[in-house]
């Protein structure tokens, strides 16, 4: 026997009865964001590694060490698995003449790629779903993205699982200064801090704040504070945001040390986090991002996103649902088959096939399944109970010889009925709302 081939670690399948609560909840997530008028938008996976180097910055961990970058055959070129979306947003709305003059509210969905070590919550392969705002200079858009996660939360039936924190890491040339205090600080302990923070101290100093090593809290917590660094503009934008907050009764917390892995954000910055996942606790995060256009090549635009964690968010829907904290994200076992065809005898499987296509063509939504693989009609109705179905229609020799079909309701206390063919479509069509609605 040869060696089985297994998948990639940290790239996992997402088998039958899983995809069934993706789709769930996709459907749940499509209703809202139409809701307030988001026009999605496809992107490619595969990207040149130099729109990731130039958004995203050289020194940050996703770039230096997360990424997937292969050559080009002829080695002129560098490409990259995407490992976020909003950069990809940014160089289609450019290339594609969507931003300049104009406002967009735009969402997308799909795999992220990002190499790490392959945790519970973290995958090498990973799906999100991103919003983007562009155009849209005030924190109003802001409001309408956490107004719009609250009430994603409260369908879902997990709003009591999740915190909103909330930080202003103020403008590019504010973060600047505080950036040199940083860096003065956390220098007088450099033997104190972790590798990561060794390595980001003259590269990406503010994501040391963001440490979750315990020996380091209390040196962190003494650092100097980016709030009493921001410029202006950036305090009055974050005290109109949280004045808003408040005033629409949304609960929050600011936390200072809260700051964002990738080099574009300015301003708000926030997250949706839960306890509940332990070490990988943010299943939403998000924030302004208003130069990165024109660092794109664009005009000047200002810009707000965030991006939600699909397997997080179904992980802590589940874990709620345990807890008795949450309905399930949707009734797997009324998901299955309304009419089941079975069949046996010369001639049966082109009948049955017949009907089944005549059956689909009254109904689109109706889910009709032929049984295939011959055998006995025990081995079918055990097929038919598997697939869940509703109802089975049965050709079976004496049925095929009289024209007849013979009825059984599998989910209901009906006794089975036989009919002409020919009144079949007619009496499955008295049944059509009641077999979808069993669904």
């Amino acid at each position: 026997m040869s060696k089985t081939v297994e998948g990639v670690r940290g790239i996992p399948d997402i088998l039958p009865i899983d995809v069934k609560r993706w789709q769930a909840f996709e459907h749940e997530w499509r209703q809202l964001i139409a809701a307030y008028g988001y026009d999605e938008i496809r992107l490619p996976l595969l990207e040149t590694t130099a729109l990731f180097k130039r958004s995203i910055g050289e020194s940050t961990d996703i770039v230096e060490k997360e990424m997937f970058t292969f050559q080009s055959r002829d080695e002129k070129e560098s490409f990259s698995l995407r490992p976020e979306g909003t950069a990809g947003c940014v160089r289609a709305g450019i290339e594609h003449g969507l931003l300049y003059h104009q406002t967009q509210r735009l969402w997308y969905s799909g795999p992220m790629f990002r190499y790490e070590r392959p945790q519970k919550g973290r995958y090498r392969q990973f799906h999100q779903i991103g919003v983007e705002a562009f155009g849209f200079m005030g924190p109003d858009v802001e409001i309408e993205h956490i107004l719009m996660m609250k009430r994603f939360w409260q369908k879902l039936n997990i709003e009591t699982g999740l915190r909103l924190e909330v930080n202003s890491i103020g403008s590019l040339e504010s973060r600047g200064s505080y950036r040199q205090k940083l860096v003065d600080y956390f220098s007088g302990y450099f033997k104190d801090l972790d590798e990561d923070s060794q390595r980001r101290l003259h590269t990406n100093p503010l994501r040391i704040l963001d440490s979750k090593t315990p020996s380091m809290q209390a040196m962190i917590l003494d650092a100097p504070k980016l709030q009493a660094h921001l410029d202006t503009e950036s305090l009055e934008h974050f005290n109109c945001f949280l004045s808003t907050l408040t005033d629409l009764n949304v609960e929050f917390s600011v936390n200072p040390r809260l700051v964002r892995g990738l080099d574009y954000y300015n301003k708000t910055v926030y997250e949706w986090t839960t306890h509940h996942l332990g070490a990988q606790g943010a299943v939403c995060a998000g924030g302004r991002y208003d130069t990165l256009v024109e660092q794109l090549g664009g005009h000047p635009t200002p810009a707000v996103g965030f991006a939600l964690g699909i397997e997080r968010v179904l992980m802590l829907k589940a874990v709620l649902f345990e807890k008795n904290q949450a309905a399930p994200v949707e009734n797997i076992a009324a998901s299955g088959i309304d009419i089941y065809l079975m069949h046996q005898g010369e001639g049966g499987h082109k009948l049955a096939c017949q009907w089944a296509e005549a059956l689909r063509d009254k109904e689109a939504l109706l889910r009709v399944i032929v049984y295939s693989g011959g055998g006995q009609f025990k081995q079918q109705f055990k097929q038919a109970e598997k697939a869940n179905a509703t109802v089975a229609l049965i050709f079976g020799e004496q049925e095929i010889q009289d024209k007849t079909v013979r009825i059984k309701f599998l989910k209901e206390a009906k006794e089975p009925v036989t009919l002409l063919q020919t009144e079949l479509v007619n009496f499955c069509t008295l049944h059509l709302n009641n077999l979808i609605s069993m669904r």
